[in-house]
């Protein structure tokens, strides 16, 4: 399959023709319009190596993401940055490529931060390899990294080396009744502080945080900042990471800003914060 693709890229390339690097196609609403003869990675899947007790798993491109997940899960264990799944046809390629995440990003880090390693073929249809499946394995300047969040601009994504990380022990969500202000000032407060604080959304009115950890840290957590809790608390979070939440319906389009998480509130329209208030949708 390597050897098609990059027979495909180096054809392209003499030829002149764009190329639009394609998995399941759940993120082909995002950005500009689309060009390009479509190079499908879906043929080229599956999960080349996994070790759960090194915290790395390796996986094609066209691997799906439900598969992913529910390897990792078998083991107690997840992809800390809660990628979008946009649909179950998503693909760890269009994960990467992509560099979305999900409410965990500003505890736990970005899709960037757990890449590894990655196989790509290069503009020049060159079949390469960086980085490896180990933390400190780079000399040099980290490309896998480069071309994660890069839309298939740079290169085609043909596998790649994930960190991965255990399933909280407990987890709790909290809610409170403060308006924009307030809750920018409370959850960066909260941050500053040793709370295991994993996600956080401020929506019409109501602040919602998430803590994640040990049950005597989510306790203890609890116990200090008080709060309601959230019965279906899953699936909130469920929907604003597949963003599913009604708000991301509510208009025909959305305006995503990252800021300064204590930057105050940006008088634009009805808006949705997440990340501690670094990351805010408006309508």
């Amino acid at each position: 399959m390597i050897e098609q693709f990059t027979e495909a890229v180096r054809a392209a390339s003499s030829q002149g023709r764009c190329l639009r690097v394609r998995g399941g196609g759940t993120k082909d609403f995002y950005g500009v319009a689309l060009e390009g003869d479509i190079l499908d990675t879906r043929g080229y899947s599956g999960i080349v190596d996994y070790d759960p007790a090194e915290l790395v798993l390796t996986a094609r491109a066209g691997t799906p993401l439900a598969d992913v997940e529910s390897t990792l899960a078998a083991s107690g264990q997840m992809l800390a940055f809660e990628p979008p799944r946009f649909g179950p046809a998503s693909t760890i390629g269009g994960v990467v490529g992509a560099g979305f995440s999900g409410p965990r990003r500003a505890a736990s880090g970005s899709a960037r931060d757990f890449v590894l390693g990655m196989r790509i073929v290069d503009s020049a249809g060159q079949d390469l390899s960086f980085g490896g499946q180990v933390m400190k394995n780079v000399a040099g300047y980290d490309l896998s990294r480069l071309i994660a969040g890069s839309f298939g601009t740079l290169a085609l994504i043909t596998e790649v080396s994930l960190k991965v990380l255990p399933v909280p022990e407990t987890e709790a969500t909290l809610q409170f009744d403060l308006d924009e202000a307030q809750a920018i000032d409370r959850i960066n407060r909260w941050a500053a502080q040793p709370l295991p604080l994993s996600a956080s959304c401020h929506i019409d009115g109501r602040l919602t945080v998430r803590l994640s950890g040990a049950k005597a840290a989510v306790d203890a957590g609890r116990a200090k900042m008080g709060g309601d809790p959230l019965a279906d608390a899953e699936a909130f979070w469920t929907s604003l990471r597949d963003q599913t939440h009604p708000f991301f319906a509510s208009a025909s389009t959305l305006w995503r800003l990252s800021i300064k998480s204590t930057t105050a509130p940006v008088a634009l329209g009805p808006q949705l914060l997440e990340w501690n208030g670094a990351l805010r949708w408006i309508a």
